[in-house]
C-alpha cells in the first residue's frame, strides 16, 4: 500500500472522529447568544445617546463614554465566547476559592480600601480600572449554591443541612454589601438564594418564615438609617420632594412620559440634560424617551427570551449542578432587569442597580457576559448523539463524591 493511499484512508477517519467529538459537544443556543449580542450592541448605542452631552461638557469629547463602552463590549463578547467553551463542571473545584476571593474583595471595600462614588464604597480601584465586587458576588453565590445544593440533594429538606448553611453564607455576603452600603445588591443576593433553595426542594415553610424575618430586618434597616428613610419618604411623597431626593425618579418618569408610544427618536431625547446617571442606572428611562413604549416592549422581549432560554438549558442539563446554575443565572438576570425597570419607573425606591448588558460600566457587563457564557456551555449539552451521562447516573456519581 502506498503512502498516498494510507494517507487518504487515515484522513477521513480522523475527520470523522473530529466530527463525532464536535457533534458530541453540541452547538451553543444560537437564540440565547444572538439575544445577548443584540443587547450588548444596543447598549453601546444607548450609552452614546445618553452620555454624549455630559461627556462633551465634562471631558470635551462627546465619545468619551462610547469609546470605553465599546471596549467593554468587545471584552464581554470575548468573555462570553470563552465561557461557552469551558465545561461548567470545571468550576466545581474552584467554588470555595471563588467564594473566598469575593468575600475578601467585599471586605476590602468595607475596610476603607474601596473607591468612593456618591455615598458608597462599592468599587475597588486597580489603576484606572474600577471593579465592583458585588457584581461578581452574585454569580459566585449562584455557583456556590448550585454546588452545595446538588451535593446535599438527599438532605436538602432538613434544616441544619439544606437550609441553615445557605442562609449563613448569604447573610454574611448581605452584611458586607450593606456595609458599603449597597441595599439593592443585598436584596438580589437574598432573592437568588430563596429562589434556588425553592427549586432544590427546601421546605417551603423554612423559606416563608425566613423571608418574613428578612423583610422585618429590612424594614428595621430602613427605619434606622436616616438616609434610607428619607429616600423612602421622598418616594412615597414624590411631589413634595421634586427638588430633593425625588428629583432623579421624577425626571426618570418624565422620560417615559415624553417618549409616548413610538418615542422621540434615537439621539433626540432631552431628558439627558436633566436626568442624573442617565447612562448608567437610569439608562432605561432614556430608552423609554427615545424609543417609546415599543422600545421598552422590545427590551422586555429580549430579556424574556434570555431568561426562557436559560431555564430551558437548565431543564435539559445533564445534572442537578448544571440545572441549578442555569436557573440561578437566569433568575439573576430577570431580577436585576425587573428591579432596574421598576426603579426607573418609580415603582420602587432608588436601588442603584445596573441594567444588565446596557448600563455603562465594565464590571456589570463583563460579569453578566461571563454568566451568559456559562449558560451557553450548559446549553451545548442537549440532544447530542454521545450525550453526557443520564441525570440519574450523574446524581449517583455526585452522591458517591459527597459520601467520599
Amino acid at each position: 500500500m502506498t503512502t498516498a493511499t494510507m494517507t487518504s484512508e487515515v484522513l477521513p477517519v480522523s475527520r470523522k472522529k473530529k466530527a463525532r467529538v464536535k457533534e458530541a459537544i453540541g452547538a451553543v443556543d444560537v437564540v440565547l447568544a444572538a439575544a445577548v449580542a443584540a443587547l450588548i450592541g444596543f447598549g453601546v448605542v444607548m450609552v452614546y445617546s445618553a452620555s454624549a452631552f455630559e461627556a462633551a461638557v465634562r471631558f470635551g469629547d462627546a465619545q468619551h463614554y462610547l469609546k470605553r463602552q465599546a471596549i467593554y463590549a468587545g471584552g464581554a463578547l470575548v468573555t462570553m465566547f470563552i465561557g461557552s467553551r469551558i465545561d461548567y463542571r470545571r468550576f466545581r473545584p474552584f467554588t470555595y476559592p471563588f467564594l473566598l476571593i469575593v468575600v475578601a474583595m467585599l471586605g476590602a471595600t468595607v475596610a476603607g480600601l474601596g473607591h468612593r462614588a456618591g455615598n458608597a464604597y462599592r468599587w475597588l480601584a486597580v489603576g484606572p480600572i474600577h471593579i465592583q465586587p458585588s457584581e461578581a458576588a452574585k454569580v459566585v453565590l449562584v455557583l456556590w449554591l448550585a454546588y452545595s445544593l446538588s451535593k446535599k440533594q438527599e438532605k436538602v429538606r432538613t434544616f441544619w443541612v439544606g437550609f441553615a448553611p445557605h442562609m449563613i453564607v448569604v447573610g454574611g455576603l448581605m452584611i458586607l454589601c450593606l456595609k458599603q452600603p449597597d441595599f439593592g445588591s443585598s436584596v438580589v443576593l437574598l432573592t437568588l438564594t430563596m429562589s434556588l433553595m425553592f427549586v432544590a426542594g427546601v421546605r417551603v415553610w423554612h423559606i416563608v418564615v425566613s423571608s418574613i424575618g428578612f423583610a422585618a430586618g429590612g424594614a428595621a434597616l430602613i427605619l434606622s438609617s436616616s438616609y434610607r428613610y428619607s429616600r423612602l419618604l421622598a418616594w412615597l411623597n414624590m411631589e413634595e420632594h421634586l427638588q430633593g431626593l425625588a428629583y432623579q425618579p421624577f425626571q426618570s418618569v418624565m422620560s417615559f412620559g415624553s417618549g409616548g408610544f413610538w418615542g422621540l427618536g434615537l439621539g433626540r431625547g432631552l431628558q439627558v440634560l436633566y436626568l442624573p446617571e442617565a447612562h448608567t442606572d437610569f439608562i432605561v428611562a432614556i430608552i423609554g424617551e427615545e424609543l417609546g413604549f415599543v422600545g421598552i416592549l422590545g427590551l422586555c422581549l429580549l430579556y424574556g427570551t434570555i431568561v426562557i432560554r436559560g431555564v430551558k438549558a437548565g431543564l435539559e442539563a445533564p445534572d442537578d449542578y448544571g440545572t441549578y446554575i442555569a436557573f440561578g443565572l437566569s433568575a439573576l438576570l430577570a431580577v436585576q432587569f425587573l428591579l432596574n425597570l421598576s426603579v426607573a419607573m418609580a415603582l420602587l425606591p432608588t436601588k442603584g442597580l445596573t441594567l444588565p448588558f446596557i448600563s455603562y460600566g465594565g464590571s456589570s457587563l463583563l460579569v453578566s457576559a461571563g454568566a451568559i457564557g456559562i449558560l451557553l456551555n450548559i446549553s451545548r449539552r442537549r440532544g447530542t448523539p454521545e450525550a453526557p451521562a443520564p441525570r440519574d447516573a450523574v446524581k449517583a456519581e455526585s452522591s458517591e463524591e459527597a459520601a467520599a
